[in-house]
């Protein structure tokens, strides 16, 4: 993705400035999942919690591609194929994320 991301240096960061950036974007990442950690202890109702934890990371992925995949498309001056590649990769991801929440709650 980060030649598509160069497509566009009038609208994404150099990678020496996001390095600056970093730090907060993780600590913001790790309270947004540490809120979807205790919405998913109130979605899960029993059985598997690995399931439960990919089909409630299937569920905030979408909301992703909605919320700020397309959004983007629409408001940023970017490709279709980085938004593809934006929405395949965030789905895959939240995925991943509701998994290993499912797996720690489980635990």
């Amino acid at each position: 993705m980060r030649a598509e991301f160069a497509k566009y240096p009038a609208i994404y960061r150099p990678a020496d400035a996001i390095k600056r950036v970093m730090p907060v974007g993780m600590l913001a990442m790790l309270v947004a999942i540490g809120a979807l950690a205790v919405l998913y202890d109130r979605f899960y109702r029993g059985g598997s919690c690995a399931v439960a934890g990919a089909e409630f990371g299937a569920l905030v992925g979408v909301y992703a591609l909605g919320s700020f995949v397309i959004h983007n498309h629409v408001n940023l001056n970017i490709g279709g194929k980085l938004t593809i590649f934006q929405a395949i990769a965030y789905f895959i991801e939240w995925v991943a994320t509701g998994l290993a929440i499912g797996v720690v709650h489980g635990g």
